[in-house]
């Protein structure tokens, strides 16, 4: 049964299955760091862009400039330009390479943490500036109305509201942001796609190593957008209708 099944695979199926199965030990180092790079920047990336993105919304004098050169810059460039030049760049500069931030810099996998979480911040950033600004000016003047302090409207409704209007941009975002993280195989970091070309390489394949990467890919992403569509729901239930 077996040999069938292996003579299928190699002589008649169009993807080699048996074969990918048997490195399946390279694909899931690489679906380790793919998950571990995008879970971790995507977080870290939230959490920068929010304060961020309040800044923006605001027009904070002197440091909102500050954060729309920062969004423009990394907004505009492509992802793998910004990797590349810290990651092959940083050790040019002798201020750098000599001193305690190449500990971390010399890292190819920290030069993807940081680079990913940049760009996803900037990114995200501008998604919070517009979630803010499309809150009815009503709902910022009612907890005015209440006594509620700038911070705590923020906290309370402004935050809250905004990520509500913003989670399908974000989520998209969040999706960008996976589909980002193959630059990371340029660095040399194992990750899906890494995996992919690794596997192709030792057998001299033509496309099954990149098919199962994309298929990973593809998996990853349909449970991500599960996730955000599950929570959207929950958290704008209070706006379906309810029978009468």
């Amino acid at each position: 049964m077996w040999e069938a099944v292996t003579d299928f695979s190699t002589n008649i199926s169009p993807l080699d299955f048996v074969l990918i199965a048997s490195e399946w030990r390279w694909f899931l180092t690489g679906f380790i760091n793919t998950m571990t790079l995008f879970i971790v920047t995507t977080a870290a990336g939230g959490l920068i862009a929010i304060p961020l993105g309040v800044i923006r919304a605001q027009k904070v004098p002197v440091l909102n400039s500050i954060v729309f050169v920062y969004t423009y810059l990394f907004r505009g460039t492509p992802l793998l330009v910004q990797t590349y030049l810290l990651y092959f760049g940083a050790g040019e500069i002798p201020f750098i390479r000599e001193g305690a931030a190449w500990v971390v810099l010399r890292d190819p996998w920290w030069c993807a943490f940081i680079t990913f979480s940049l760009n996803t911040a900037a990114y995200v950033t501008e998604i919070v500036r517009g979630g803010i600004e499309a809150i009815p000016t009503g709902e910022i003047e009612a907890a005015r109305a209440c006594g509620m302090l700038p911070m705590q409207r923020l906290k309370r409704i402004i935050l809250p509201s905004a990520f509500r209007r913003a989670l399908p941009m974000y989520s998209n975002e969040v999706i960008f942001a996976l589909h980002g993280t193959v630059v990371a195989s340029t660095i040399t970091i194992i990750d899906i796609l890494g995996a992919g070309r690794t596997v192709n390489g030792m057998y001299y394949l033509a496309y099954e190593g990149f098919v199962t990467a994309a298929l990973i890919y593809a998996m990853i992403a349909m449970c991500t957008t599960r996730i955000f569509r599950s929570l959207e729901r929950k958290l704008n239930r209070h706006l379906s209708l309810r029978p009468a």
